[in-house]
């Protein structure tokens, strides 16, 4: 068995979890594969014996598994290294919330246990491909938890017109707007009053950030439909962020939003449910009163 190791290298906290990776699969027939930077941080500061390690030098590489450890922004980079590998991820939180990366400190030994005894599931997570119509390249054009389409500057909303499979629908008066995946509905979508989906739905949320226009809310498309987006901007310009990595681009450049062709594969414990999820991480129908 193959397993590679993502890690938050600005986080010593995650030398102690990656220890105990290291000493369950000490004896075993596992090799651990560690990205180049976190090799050296572990050489440097880790106290454990990295024998059956390989080095991951670029995005050549194959493994059965991976184990990302950190929070939710090292997992979103772990399935962007990954990329159309297909390869499932295993989420160990050292964050806050912890969405994607939601094994806790104190259950690594026992989701390692069950992943050895394959006690485990697989869902598979929809992406975001979003290509630039002017033929700019990205280097990674996928999104596990959202697109989003901001302004540059701090003053001057911008207008977004938002065509969907060739009907225009709304010019967005506003600081941006987030295209989001269900997967995403939990992250900065939800943080502008966007709505709760269950992962496995087939959909995509348009969420406005700061609307001009209070009658405007989130609207809710399947994510077979095409979505193509013109940004207007005083400053001429605006920023795509693509589950955090950013790129400025010039203004009236469209964007085309559709469904990748393959997925992100996470692994989730047998005993875990989105509604577990809700309730231990966002206090979801939790009633407080005494």
């Amino acid at each position: 068995m193959r397993i590679a190791i993502f890690g938050n290298i600005y986080r010593t906290v995650i030398l102690s979890h990656i220890k105990v990776i290291f000493d369950y699969f000490n004896d075993k027939d596992v090799t651990l594969l560690l990205d180049n930077e976190l090799y050296e941080f572990v050489k440097e500061y880790g106290d454990c014996k990295m024998i059956n390690t390989e080095i991951i030098q670029d995005d050549d590489f194959f493994a059965d598994f991976a184990f990302s450890i950190g929070g939710d922004g090292t997992f979103l980079s772990s399935a962007a290294r990954i990329g159309q590998k297909q390869i499932p991820i295993l989420g160990i939180n050292t964050g806050r919330l912890g969405f994607l990366a939601d094994i806790p400190s104190e259950e690594i030994l026992l989701s390692l246990e069950a992943l050895m005894s394959k006690h485990f599931i697989i869902e598979e997570r929809s992406l975001i491909h979003v290509e630039i119509l002017d033929g700019t390249e990205l280097k990674y054009p996928y999104a596990l938890n959202e697109i989003a389409v901001l302004k540059q500057d701090s003053s001057s909303m911008i207008s977004i017109n938002a065509s969907i499979n060739g009907d225009m629908v709304h010019t967005y008066q506003a600081d941006g707007l987030i295209v989001s995946t269900p997967t995403g509905s939990t992250a900065y979508s939800m943080s502008v009053g966007g709505p709760l989906m269950f992962p496995q739905t087939q959909n995509f949320i348009l969420s406005p950030v700061a609307s001009h226009s209070l009658n405007v809310r989130p609207l809710i498309v399947p994510d077979s439909w095409t979505i193509d987006l013109e940004v207007h901007s005083r400053s001429r310009s605006f920023l795509l962020a693509v589950d955090g990595r950013s790129k400025v681009l010039e203004q009236k450049t469209v964007l085309r939003l559709t469904k990748a062709d393959h997925g992100v594969k996470i692994i989730k414990q047998l005993n875990q449910t989105f509604f577990d999820t809700l309730k231990n991480k966002l206090m979801w129908g939790v009633d407080k009163r005494n």
